[in-house]
């Protein structure tokens, strides 16, 4: 009977070792993931910000080509 009691003892020990280190895995995932979110919540806002610059110069070339035409026309 003793030998038993060790065998369910043994297993429950290394049950509660294991779900330990899957604790401390989602801690780390979960700390990762937040990590990852900052990052892309960055590179959006980056890109946005790029998207914009480049709206902008889009419009001021035009706005020059235009200028560029009226030139040629009246010239």
């Amino acid at each position: 009977m003793g030998q038993v009691v060790d065998s369910v003892s043994e297993q429950a020990a290394q049950l509660e070792h294991r779900v330990e280190r899957l604790i401390q895995l989602c801690e780390q995932l979960r700390d990762e993931n937040r990590v990852l979110l900052r990052a892309q919540e960055s590179l959006n806002a980056e890109r946005a910000a790029l998207l914009e610059k480049n709206e902008t110069a889009r419009a001021r070339i035009e706005a020059m080509i235009s200028r560029l035409k009226t030139l040629e026309q009246d010239g």
